[in-house]
């Protein structure tokens, strides 16, 4: 049976090709961007099967608009890809105040008033499944990602709690964690070139280089390839909770989660101190 779908950041990269194969197979689509020309060759392309909508998911009252539009226009909402989102770039003693806020209320709260407008219909229905797109940087911290990493671990914590609370009115979470894709003619992004730039401080410029030139070295995914992964993941009677889209980060994070183990072993003696006694509270 065919899905209806709503997903925002859809005008490109890879929420362009999520909207585009979940299209290209029949199913239904109500495509968000914060500017709707950027659609109009979705629905040249697709016609009814599309609805664009315009939206800034900063604004909670719009989301609650267009996730209701899309529910009335399709009669129902099978998934919910929180895909809108873009990266802060600088050390965090080079963040604003508002670097960090803006940064939050695009990539935390916006999917947070997503969330919360489609689950009445997801839970009147009895199904339904959000997927939420973190980032390998959702669950380890690099340099000059300070704010981008803060608002993906935040995700990934959230979108926990809420798979464990929604999962008895038979709705599922999974939280995709890309690497690096070619988005962008082809080629892997430069977070440098195409993020947010905090106002950069001299004493880190060396930094900048060193990251910019490891970032141009790595294998960037394709996008078509994760488009369809994706579908496999939305077909899925028992998806994960998490899944990383893409090979590079696979062992580095196995060696960031190591690390952490080790180091939470290694001080085993001064957590048991910092605890106390065991037997205080029958004192």
């Amino acid at each position: 049976m065919s899905k209806v779908w709503f997903v925002t950041g859809s005008s490109r990269g890879l929420g362009r090709e999520f909207v585009e194969a979940a299209l290209s197979r029949g199913d239904q689509v109500a495509a968000t961007a914060r500017t709707a020309e950027s659609l109009d060759d979705l629905v040249t392309a697709y016609g009814d099967l599309v609805l664009p909508l315009k939206l800034d998911v900063t604004d909670p009252d719009a989301v609650r608009a267009s996730v209701t539009r899309a529910k009335e226009h399709f009669g129902r909402l099978d998934v919910i890809v929180n895909n809108a989102g873009y990266a802060q770039v600088g050390a965090v003693e080079e963040l604003a105040g508002q670097d960090l806020r803006d940064q939050l209320e695009t990539n935390l709260f916006g999917a947070l008033w997503v969330i919360q407008a489609a689950l009445p219909y997801l839970r009147e229905q009895g199904s339904g499944h959000i997927i939420q797109l973190s980032s390998a940087a959702g669950v380890m911290a690099m340099p000059l990602s300070g704010a981008y990493s803060a608002s993906k671990w935040a995700l990934e914590a959230l979108n926990e709690s809420l798979a464990q609370e929604v999962a008895g009115f038979g709705i599922k979470v999974t939280v995709i964690e890309p690497g690096g894709f070619a988005t962008r003619d082809g080629k892997n992004p430069d977070p440098l070139a195409n993020g947010h730039l905090s106002e950069p401080n001299p004493v880190y410029d060396g930094l900048r280089q060193r990251i910019a030139a490891y970032a141009g070295k790595q294998p960037a995914g394709d996008p078509a390839a994760a488009a369809q992964a994706l579908l496999k993941l939305v077909d899925s009677d028992n998806p994960p909770l998490r899944v990383l889209f893409g090979q590079g980060f696979y062992p580095m994070l196995q060696q960031v989660y190591a690390d952490r183990l080790k180091t939470w072993a290694d001080w085993q003696d001064l957590s048991a101190q910092a605890h106390g006694p065991l037997d205080r509270e029958n004192r």
